[in-house]
């Protein structure tokens, strides 16, 4: 099924040309409960990988200060409370049984850390052929993302990109090592997720606009937000309209600009040329909220059914931060340089 975005409340680059030449195209990927297959583009699906290539390890320093859990351990937490969300039960009723409690607390507990490179987990796999605008090098069709499943010194998950020819994989891995060792929420374990890409316009977030213009822009929004809402206050909601229902989509997509929020913005420069880095996919927290309404998918507005564990506006459970974005960008010049990762 295609997602589609509602169309913006307003054409903002009309009441405010300076932002026309701001615009750029991002692709959201909205990814939705499937079971993919290695041969299309996925999130937390299976890779597209050669049996006879080494899978990647992180033997990089963790942040140690919980024990980790294993890959079985998140899986079985999330199947016991699903099961339990979407069972009927009273008002007095409790979610877990005694029995399932000790269970969980058992699988939440931990085990002591490994000390080995942990392999690393499949995060997106994206074809060329799904996502428009996307490019890579001479020769790659397919571009696959791995992290390693626990907090590094940045407080997020360690990258590792691939650009591979997918016609030259021609006798694929079917059991991937997994990772000893994970984050115990298991923030960093994708459910997999099919996707529906979709192109949007985006507009810098105010962070990255000229102060003059980024308070134009909100005196704006507080002006609209009297005239809709008279026997309102502002509480600050009209100042941030641009922000959240005008510039930089929620969700999972790839390019567009950077969803800076807690934050300022600072240069985003490549670490062995010095050019500025362009961003490249965003991994989010969820693809909606209370203050994203607009735009959440028109196919998603019906009223869904039963809601378990895993919620409508976060199909891959994954969670950045508290509630935030892990940004990845990449540097124009060459595919080679390495990729910078950022929290916004």
């Amino acid at each position: 099924m295609v997602r589609t975005t509602p169309p913006r409340p307003v054409d903002i680059a009309s009441i405010f040309p300076e932002l026309a030449p701001l615009a750029r195209q991002a692709v959201r990927l909205h990814p939705r409960p499937g079971i993919p297959t290695p041969y299309e583009s996925s999130i937390g699906g299976p890779l597209l990988w050669p049996a006879d290539e080494e899978w990647p390890v992180c033997a990089e320093a963790h942040d140690d200060w919980q024990l980790p859990v294993s890959l079985d351990d998140v899986r079985r937490c999330r199947a016991l409370l699903e099961a339990a969300w979407l069972r009927p039960r009273g008002p007095q009723d409790n979610l877990l049984s005694p029995e399932e409690r000790a269970l969980l607390d058992t699988l939440e507990a931990g085990h002591p850390w490994h000390g080995e490179p942990n392999a690393l987990l499949p995060v997106a796999q994206l074809y060329l052929r799904d996502i428009p605008g996307l490019t890579g090098p001479d020769g790659a069709d397919l571009l696959q993302v791995l992290w390693c499943p626990l907090d590094h010194e940045s407080g997020l998950p360690a990258a590792r990109l691939v650009w591979r020819d997918a016609a030259s994989v021609v006798d694929p891995l079917v059991s991937p090592p997994e990772p000893a060792d994970v984050e115990p929420d298991g923030n960093y374990v994708p459910e997999p997720c099919v996707l529906h890409p979709e192109s949007v316009i985006e507009y810098p977030a105010p962070q990255e606009l000229p102060e003059e213009l980024a308070g134009r822009l909100a005196a704006w929004g507080r002006a609209e937000w009297a005239k809709s809402h008279p026997e309102d206050e502002d509480d600050g909601i009209g100042g941030a309209y641009y922000q959240y229902e005008l510039s930089v989509a929620p969700g999972w997509k790839l390019g567009g600009w950077g969803p800076w929020s807690f934050c300022d913005p600072w240069p985003m420069l490549c670490a062995t040329c010095k050019t500025e880095c362009r961003p490249l996919l965003t991994v989010s927290s969820g693809e909606w909220d209370g203050g994203s309404g607009s735009w959440i998918p028109l196919e998603d507005r019906v009223p869904p059914g039963p809601a378990g564990l895993r919620r409508p506006s976060d199909p891959p459970m994954v969670s950045i931060g508290r509630g935030y974005n892990m940004q990845i960008y990449v540097c124009p010049e060459s595919f080679d340089h390495p990729h910078l990762e950022n929290m916004q």
